[in-house]
C-alpha cells in the first residue's frame, strides 16, 4: 500500500472537519442545533452541536477519496483483499446508521428504546456481517477465559457500552475530541505496525477527522460533537477494538488500555451510582472529570490533565503490547494503580472545595446570627410598656 494513500486523504480529512466545523460554528448555519445547559453538561450558553456532522462527513468522503486515489494509480489492483473489503462496507454501512439515528435524536429528539433499538441492530450488523465477536479474555501469564456461547452477547454489550460511553463522557470542551485524536491515533499505529489496512486507514481518517474538530471545540469551545459524533464514534472504536483482538494486532487489554480515561471513568461512576442506589439513567455530573471542574478546576486544565492521562495509558498499551507475560503483569498493575491514585486525588480536591468553601458559609452565618441578634435587641428596647 502506497503511504500517499494515507497521507493524502488523512490531510484532506483534517482540513474539511476543519473547514466544515468553522461554518457549523455560526448561528447563521444550515444546520444550526444548539445543546442547552441541563443537568449533566458544564456549559453554561447554548451552543452549537454539529461538531460529529464534520467528523463522520470527512471520514466518509477521505476513505472515498482514499479508494478513489488507489483506483486512479493502481486500476488493476484491489483496494482490499475481497473479505476485507466486504467487512470494511458493512463497518461502515453500521456506523452510518448509527450516525443517522444519532443525528435525528439530535435534531427532534428520539425514545431511549429506539435509539438503543438501532444500535443492538448495528451490533448485530458487526457481529453477523462482518463475524466480529470476543471469543476469549485473556490473562496475562495465565490461559485465556473462553467465553463459548455467551460470545456473542458479551461482544453485543460491549458495542452497546462503548457507544453510550462515549456519549457519557462527551461532557467537557475538547474531552472527546481529545480521546478520538489520541485513541484512535494509537490504533492506527498498531495498523502500521501490524500491516493492518482496515485498522490503519479508519484510524488514520478518525483522528485526523478529530483533530481538524477539535481546533474549535477546544475551551472554551465554540461547537460541540453531539449525539451523531459521539456514540458514533463510540461505537466505532468498539468495532476496532474487536476487529484488531480477532485477527491478533493486539490482546484484548490494549484497546482497553487506550481508551481507558473513558472506560474507566464511565464504568467506575456507574457502579458507584448503581451501589448507592441511584437512577443510573437520569443525567448527572458525577463523573470524575466533572468532578474536578466542580472542585474549581477549569475547563482548559482538566481537560489538559486528561491528555496527559490519554498519552500515558497508550504509550502503557504500547509497552504492554511488547512486553512479556511478566512485563504484562507489572504494566497491568501499574496501569491500575494510577487510577486508584487519580481517584484518590480527585476525592482530595474535592475535601479541598469543601474545607474552603465550608468556613465562608459558616462566617456567613454567624453574621447573620449576629445582625438578628441585634435587631432583636433594639426591637426589645422599643417595646412601650403600659400601665
Amino acid at each position: 500500500m502506497s503511504i500517499m494513500m494515507i497521507i493524502l486523504p488523512g490531510i484532506f480529512a483534517f482540513v474539511s472537519a476543519w473547514w466544515l466545523t468553522n461554518r457549523l460554528c455560526s448561528p447563521k448555519s444550515f444546520l444550526s442545533i444548539l445543546a442547552h445547559p441541563n443537568e449533566r453538561t458544564l456549559h453554561s450558553m447554548p451552543t452549537p452541536q454539529t461538531g460529529g456532522v464534520a467528523v463522520i462527513g470527512s471520514v466518509v468522503i477521505s476513505l472515498i477519496l482514499a479508494a478513489s486515489v488507489l483506483a486512479v494509480t493502481q486500476p488493476s489492483k484491489p483496494v482490499l483483499p475481497k473479505g476485507v473489503a466486504s467487512g470494511s462496507v458493512w463497518i461502515v454501512v453500521s456506523m452510518l446508521l448509527i450516525f443517522v439515528v444519532s443525528f435525528i435524536d439530535d435534531c427532534v429528539g428520539l425514545p431511549a428504546a429506539l435509539r438503543l433499538g438501532v444500535q443492538a441492530a448495528s451490533a448485530c450488523i458487526i457481529i453477523w456481517g462482518v463475524g466480529l465477536t470476543l471469543s476469549s479474555i485473556p490473562i496475562p501469564g495465565g490461559p485465556n477465559i473462553p467465553l463459548g456461547i455467551a460470545a456473542i452477547p458479551v461482544s453485543v454489550l460491549v458495542l452497546l457500552w462503548m457507544a453510550n460511553l462515549y456519549n457519557f463522557m462527551d461532557g467537557m470542551d475538547g474531552f472527546a475530541g481529545g480521546m478520538t485524536f489520541f485513541g484512535f491515533g494509537f490504533l492506527a499505529y498498531f495498523g502500521w505496525q501490524a500491516n493492518f489496512p482496515v485498522m490503519l486507514i479508519i484510524a488514520t481518517f478518525v483522528a485526523m477527522g478529530a483533530l481538524g474538530f477539535l481546533t474549535h471545540n477546544f475551551p472554551p469551545a465554540r461547537i460541540f460533537m453531539g449525539d451523531a459524533g459521539s456514540i458514533t464514534l463510540g461505537f466505532l472504536t468498539g468495532t476496532l477494538m474487536i476487529l484488531g483482538v480477532r485477527d491478533r494486532i493486539f490482546e484484548l487489554w490494549v484497546p482497553v488500555m487506550i481508551f481507558s480515561p473513558f472506560i474507566v471513568d464511565a464504568t467506575v461512576t456507574l457502579i458507584r451510582r448503581a451501589l448507592r442506589r441511584k437512577k443510573i439513567w437520569q443525567a448527572h455530573r458525577e463523573h470524575y472529570y466533572q468532578r474536578l471542574v466542580l472542585s474549581g478546576w477549569s475547563h482548559r486544565r482538566t481537560v489538559l490533565a486528561e491528555y496527559g492521562v490519554m498519552i500515558l495509558c497508550g504509550g502503557l498499551a504500547v509497552l504492554y503490547h511488547h512486553s512479556t507475560d511478566d512485563g504484562r503483569l507489572i504494566i497491568l498493575g501499574a496501569w491500575v494503580g494510577m487510577f486508584l491514585v487519580l481517584g484518590r486525588l480527585v476525592k482530595r480536591l474535592e475535601l479541598q472545595q469543601q474545607t474552603v468553601s465550608h468556613p465562608v458559609r459558616s462566617s456567613k452565618a454567624a453574621s447573620e446570627a449576629t445582625n438578628v441578634q441585634a435587631v432583636l435587641a433594639e426591637e426589645s428596647q422599643r417595646v412601650t410598656v403600659k400601665t
